[in-house]
């Protein structure tokens, strides 16, 4: 897929060095204006209307929140305002716009109890302050911007930033053993997929107008499922092509890792609407990852 369409106003992509923004300011083209801290901040709502004056934007993609699952334990306000608070100043100003906002939210969402993929129409049940923060957010963008379209994904990782491939990698070329959670299930999402998604919504709207039916949540996710300990392992397989050394991987259970915040034991999501509304499926996750890992280990330009 190529970037967007060189015609159009600019394209406003909130969420600064991260993984998301990263990927879509490589992938979209010129009119992406990325824009982060301290320029533009959820804690200082005054910075988003200024950024809106002066970018005058066609369309907007939230990538920006709190995504730090157990901080966000300790600090349930300022997850507010990033996950809640902020998008909802965001989303009002694209109804003033007359703009399309992409939302994107988090498998978190959900407790994992379900045992099957999630549908979008499924009730939200989060067990912690990240997860109840975004499904807080999810709402509140929706209520504030008829033209918005929420994006659920799960498990983002990228060759760059600091992410769950990444780390695993460096532990990897340090110790001998790993032990990685087993019992927790989800699809595992390169941001670079994830960011094309976003490009193919968006041309997709320019293209043909928005429609009715493009509003409401949707989920966006790799295809395929795994747990953490086969990310891990598929993931140092991968690098081991690259000459990193393979320590040995082993599976404990959620409970032999405790953290403040509960996560999601089953958290995979159904992405057939998606699909259906949009013509979008991203690819499997292997595929991905593979794909993302020759990046990471790429050598220097000589």
């Amino acid at each position: 897929m190529s970037a967007l369409s060189a015609e159009g106003g600019a394209i406003l992509v909130t969420g600064g060095a991260g993984q998301l923004a990263t990927s879509l300011m490589r992938l979209g083209g010129p009119r992406i204006h990325r824009v982060g801290r301290p320029m533009f901040d959820f804690d200082r709502p005054e910075t988003l209307t200024a950024t809106f004056a002066a970018v005058q934007p066609a369309a907007v993609v939230n990538a920006a929140a709190w995504t730090a699952v157990d901080a966000a334990e300790a600090d349930e306000a300022g997850a507010a305002r990033a996950n809640r608070d902020g998008p909802a100043i965001l989303a009002r100003l694209c109804a003033d716009a007359g703009i399309p906002l992409i939302h994107v939210s988090t498998d978190y969402v959900f407790d994992g109890d379900k045992g099957a993929p999630y549908v979008e129409t499924d009730p939200t049940s989060p067990t912690g302050v990240y997860g109840r923060t975004k499904a807080e957010g999810e709402q509140a963008v929706l209520a504030g911007n008829p033209n918005t379209v929420v994006l659920r994904t799960s498990w983002v990782y990228s060759a760059t930033a600091k992410n769950f491939v990444r780390t695993m990698i460096n532990a990897g070329e340090k110790n001998p053993t790993l032990k990685v959670v087993g019992d927790q299930h989800g699809a595992p999402t390169a941001s670079d997929d994830l960011a094309e998604a976003i490009l193919a919504i968006l041309q997709r709207i320019e293209t043909g107008g928005w429609q009715d039916h493009y509003a409401g949540i949707f989920h966006a996710a790799g295809t395929g499922e795994t747990t953490w300990h086969g990310l891990a392992v598929a993931a140092l397989e991968a690098a081991r092509k690259h000459g990193r050394t393979m320590p040995e991987v082993l599976a404990i259970r959620t409970a032999d890792w405790p953290t403040p915040a509960r996560r999601p034991a089953d958290s995979r999501l159904d992405c057939t609407k998606l699909e259906q509304v949009f013509g979008v499926r991203l690819p499997p996750w292997h595929a991905s990852l593979v794909r993302t890992v020759d990046e990471l280990l790429a050598p220097p330009p000589s």
